[in-house]
């Protein structure tokens, strides 16, 4: 369809990127873009002090005391891994829910087939929380780890964090916070909430590029690198680098990336994140009214808080997910994620593990009359379902 495209999915990436961040991007590295650490000449050392600026950036954002303990890294499952194979050790037990993406299923699951762990998944209610008393219930001697989705890519539910790390806190096991969906809606704050290490990415709600996200690490846990290689600190040594940020980092860091998410994030906070949010939610709201009124369609999302994030998931009667979300972009040019999201127990859960879902997520550019367009637009599909 030939017009504006309606964009609807920024649980998998936000769209468009502010102009004014991606313009920033480009000035800054024609300007700055060698490589920062790498090198004593004047240009390499003003790239390194920009780095550590956006770490000290992030810090702030994300409540954390250290900001060298903010470890770059290619997106929120890259850190996931970083921190989940860097936290276990053979024999050890694993916390995580059923509300997981697979970038935490699937390590835990290749780590267990190894051998190496076991772990236990808690499951969620009716409403898409987790209750922290059934969190410190499967708590064991040998439990090394709790890991949470803190919110959920199907759901669009913000489970309670807080609560949950003081519950680990009390066992003495470290808590990893899946960030990825919650960063840039709600706060998510490391040192307040006596979380262990958070997991982000940048190509999301904190409006950056892809191929950038990381981990905020507590200076209360140690994580030990899986990867190895150059760092541009003690080089003589056939060690890695074993202080942080170098611990988790190797090899030449991505710049552009991190110009960015800084760029990004300062476009966030121009526009106020609280304020952003709350727009969001607004709309998501009107949304799910309007999709729970239409015959035949199937809400699964719970009845959005104002401490969820703007995310709903829906099917239409007998409609196949993948059909309804053809029909929305080649006729009215909405552009909605279908499928499992990878969440396929959130799915199995919500009786949709066969086909998935219609997955709504909206951004900072949705509007109110892009929600009418999309009710407008499920209304016929429901009307001629």
């Amino acid at each position: 369809m030939n017009g504006r495209l309606i964009y609807l999915d920024n649980a998998a990436t936000s769209f468009p990127k502010p102009r004014a961040a991606l313009d920033r991007m480009v000035d800054i590295y024609a300007r700055l873009g060698v490589s920062p650490g790498r090198g004593g000449y004047d240009l390499s050392v003003e790239a390194s002090r920009y780095v550590a600026a956006v770490r000290q950036q992030l810090a702030d954002f994300f409540g954390a005391p250290d900001p060298d303990r903010v470890v770059f890294a290619a997106n929120a499952t890259d850190a996931l891994n970083l921190a989940i194979q860097g936290m276990v050790e053979p024999g050890d037990h694993v916390i995580a829910t059923r509300l997981e993406h697979n970038s935490v299923l699937r390590p835990l699951t290749h780590l267990r087939d190894r051998g190496w762990i076991e772990y236990d998944l808690i499951p969620f209610d009716e409403r898409g929380l987790v209750d922290p008393a059934a969190v410190v219930g499967a708590i064991r001697r040998n439990t090394k780890l709790v890991v949470i989705c803190h919110a959920s890519q199907v759901l669009g539910t913000v489970q309670p964090v807080a609560a949950i790390a003081a519950a680990c806190a009390e066992c003495g096991v470290p808590l990893l916070v899946d960030a990825a969906q919650s960063a840039g809606h709600v706060p998510v704050r490391l040192a307040d909430w006596g979380v262990s290490v958070i997991a982000f990415t940048g190509h999301k709600a904190l409006l950056g590029p892809s191929g950038i996200g990381g981990l905020v690490v507590s200076p209360t846990v140690s994580v030990t690198p899986t990867r190895f290689g150059g760092t541009g600190v003690d080089s003589a040594s056939l060690v890695h680098t074993p202080s942080f940020p170098h611990r988790l980092e190797a090899g030449t860091s991505n710049l552009l990336g991190i110009i960015g998410l800084s760029e990004g994030l300062a476009c966030l906070r121009s526009e106020g994140v609280e304020q952003a949010h709350r727009r969001q939610m607004a709309l998501i709201r009107h949304l799910r009214e309007g999709l729970a009124g239409l015959p035949g369609v199937t809400v699964y999302s719970p009845p959005p808080r104002e401490e969820d994030v703007p995310i709903l998931t829906c099917n239409v009667g007998e409609v196949a997910p993948a059909d309804v979300g053809a029909i929305l972009d080649a006729d009215y040019g909405i552009a909605v994620r279908t499928g499992l999201h990878c969440a396929p127990l959130v799915h199995q859960d919500r009786g949709t593990g066969q086909q998935g879902s219609v997955r709504f997520s909206l951004g900072h550019t949705t509007t109110e009359a892009d929600i009418e367009a999309a009710l407008r637009a499920m209304a016929a599909i429901a009307g001629a379902a």
